[in-house]
């Protein structure tokens, strides 16, 4: 164990996969575009909507555990690569988040972290993993526990991230629940019914700053603090009070000792949901809504689906994507803008993000609330567009 440290931790290597494609600037520029990749998916049962979203590069027909395995080993490689690491640095300690993964529609169901220990030994990795199971937070917590580690001194670099595939059984079961809308995902609008699945995969390298800058790493940004907490509510249903994901933002706050005047960008979990969208309006209204310089609001799922267990770090990635670029992407769905929700959202085009901290906040099944607090590298200028629910 080397000793703890206050350094700041930089991203110094980002990956995903997602329905928009798998390269960085490839997916983000889609994302800006507002494209979506929610398309029509064949389903061997009758669903309340046949829409989702996949990633392009593997086939359906694969068995989820193998598509799972595949998407892991080839965006960690794309990471580590991005990062200018090899994969057997002794110094990497891999955290690898899931929700259930392949696990619904398996016959073994022994291990939830097997999974990742075979993706790791493929790989080439040293250090066998750590693994997050914590539903749609998983990918959010890996990074959160991956700041804890360096900070403490436990680890000295992390490789970290969530991932999850598109399966039989999650598609029959939000529609059994009746969080699938029967339409599109239409994240805080007037019209939002429910969500649409998808799947994909986010990794980052994080790493004190004197590490990244003594072998002089590239720096997409910092991680500067995170928090959480649990509604203790519920197996689906959140606390509509919205107090726990307050708190979860008030603790990332702290933890990167910045106020929430500071905050330029949000990346909301967005999921589309009337219940879940209410919860996090009336959080972000408690937080931000009276401040002078409100931070811009977006939201990705109405282009990515809800990806489950890989959507923190998929949101943490656009996060930082969001603080380098000086944009937010549109909403992908956005016509009006829900009344409880006065902060900007970005609609039909790109928004201005002006300031140096954002963050990435996900609301996972059983109360698993995750915000995340990032620093971009630094300071960027766009044109204006158009927003809703606020001016800019």
């Amino acid at each position: 164990m080397t000793a703890p440290s206050r350094s700041r931790v930089c991203v110094t290597g980002m990956a995903w996969y997602t329905a928009l494609g798998s390269g960085l600037d490839e997916v983000w520029e889609s994302l800006l575009a507002d494209n979506s990749g929610l398309r029509e998916v064949d389903a061997p049962h009758a669903l309340r909507n046949r829409r989702a979203a996949v990633v392009p590069q593997l086939p359906l027909d694969l068995h989820p555990a193998e598509r799972q395995h595949l998407m892991t080993v080839d965006a960690l490689a794309r990471c580590l690569d991005d990062a200018a690491l090899a994969m057997d640095d002794p110094r990497l300690q891999p955290v690898l988040g899931t929700s259930y993964g392949p696990h619904l529609d398996t016959a073994d169901t022994t291990s939830l972290s097997q999974w990742a220990q075979e993706a790791a030994a493929q790989s080439g990795l040293v250090r066998s993993p750590l693994t997050v199971t914590t539903a749609c937070s998983a990918g959010s917590d890996t990074l959160l526990l991956a700041l804890e580690l360096l900070r403490s001194g436990a680890a000295e670099i992390c490789v970290c991230g969530g991932i999850d595939v598109l399966t039989v059984s999650k598609r029959l079961g939000h529609s059994f629940l009746g969080t699938m809308s029967p339409d599109d995902l239409r994240a805080f609008d007037v019209k939002h019914d429910g969500t649409l699945l998808g799947e994909g995969a986010g990794f980052m390298v994080l790493e004190p700053e004197p590490s990244a800058r003594a072998r002089q790493a590239r720096i997409h940004g910092f991680l500067s603090g995170a928090g959480s907490s649990n509604d203790a509510m519920g197996s689906v249903a959140p606390d509509a009070s919205g107090r726990t994901v307050t708190l979860a933002v008030q603790r990332a706050l702290s933890s990167g000792e910045v106020e929430a005047q500071d905050i330029a960008v949000i990346s909301a979990h967005g999921s589309g949901t009337p219940v879940s969208d209410a919860v996090e309006a009336k959080s972000y209204e408690q937080l931000f809504g009276s401040g002078k310089e409100r931070p811009v609001v977006f939201a990705t799922k109405g282009a990515f689906g809800h990806t489950l267990g890989a959507t923190g770090s998929l949101g943490a990635i656009t996060v930082v994507q969001a603080l380098k670029s000086g944009l937010a992407p549109p909403v992908h769905g956005l016509e009006e803008a829900i009344p409880e929700l006065s902060l900007p959202l970005p609609a039909g085009r790109p928004a201005v993000v002006r300031g140096r901290f954002g963050l990435s906040v996900t609301l996972g099944f059983g109360g698993f609330n995750t915000c995340l607090l990032f620093e971009g590298p630094g300071a960027a200028t766009h044109e204006g567009t158009r927003l809703q629910g606020g001016r800019q």
